[in-house]
């Protein structure tokens, strides 16, 4: 069938639009791109927009050799890795028993979590609880804190419940418990929603900020948001008198601003392909059935 005149006009008008949207994003953040690798002079004198003028890498070798960006960088690691995997396991182990139709109370525990959507313990009974468990100081307060989001234990055991009952039944007659299920079965059958949620925590925990200022005294400890965070109010994390007067008018406010943001934001760029079919398709899976 051919699309009519209005059809045509609509998806242009759509496909406009969403371009624009596009370009709101990645814009911005190619004139940070542009600034981090422009020289000092040109960002200075405000000639940089999406291009560099003028390409110096040198700001990137005093950003991680002169600052602690580089044992933040590791912090962060550190922080999301484990964070991501604490709650995934935490978040699967919560949404499977839910998702199974005999288990007992199962209403009421639902009803319990989604009661923790609309009313949260407080920043201070949570730093109390925190202080009393000796956590503080540590990534355990980190991990503990937020380990699940019952937003995405909901769409898990959404997605748990639209695997047909029968392939369950029929594991179980030939003798497989409700572990062996869970492994053999229903994780293999879940990949797309596991990367999708496993996505959703590794961005939450690496741009960690507030709980990282709340728990984490120890400079040492503290993550790469954290870092980039002082450096757009202070420069004085730079090492500024080991530089000779030609080097500091290199390294201007703008320019580390840029890196301190580019850093932080290459990692999920960088992971996000990988994960893109999975997470697109494990979307659109969880919210078939709610």
């Amino acid at each position: 069938m051919r699309e009519s005149i209005g059809g045509k006009f609509f998806v242009t008008f759509i496909h406009i639009i969403l371009i624009l949207i596009s370009l709101t994003c990645i814009l911005p953040f190619l004139h940070l791109v542009a600034l981090s690798v422009s020289s000092g002079h040109a960002v200075d004198l405000g000639q940089v927009l999406f291009w560099p003028v003028g390409l110096d890498f040198t700001v990137y070798n005093y950003f991680f050799e002169n600052t602690p960006a580089l044992r933040a960088f590791t912090n962060s690691v550190i922080i999301t890795l484990g964070g991501t995997v604490l709650s995934m396991l935490a978040t699967v182990l919560t949404a499977y028993p839910l998702s199974r139709r005999h288990l007992y109370a199962r209403k009421p525990i639902t009803m319990a979590a989604l009661f923790t959507m609309l009313f949260g313990g407080g920043m201070i009974p949570t730093y109390l609880v925190m202080n009393s468990l000796h956590l503080i100081n540590t990534y355990w307060a980190l991990w503990f804190a937020g380990l699940i989001s019952t937003y995405n234990m909901l769409i898990m055991k959404s997605y748990f419940e639209s695997v047909p009952g029968e392939v369950a039944e029929s594991a179980q007659i030939d003798g497989c418990g409700e572990v062996r299920l869970l492994l053999r079965i229903i994780l293999p059958l879940s990949l797309p929603m596991l990367a999708t949620l496993t996505l959703f925590y590794g961005v939450g925990y690496w741009n960690m900020f507030m709980s990282v200022i709340l728990y984490i005294n120890e400079t040492s400890l503290q993550n790469l948001t954290v870092v980039v965070q002082g450096m757009l109010q202070i420069q004085g994390n730079f090492n500024m008198a080991a530089m000779d007067m030609m080097q500091q008018q290199e390294m201007v406010s703008e320019k580390l601003k840029a890196v301190g943001v580019v850093v932080m934001v290459v990692p999920m760029l960088a992971v996000y392909p990988f994960l893109q079919k999975y997470f697109v398709k494990g979307i659109m899976l969880g919210s078939i059935k709610g």
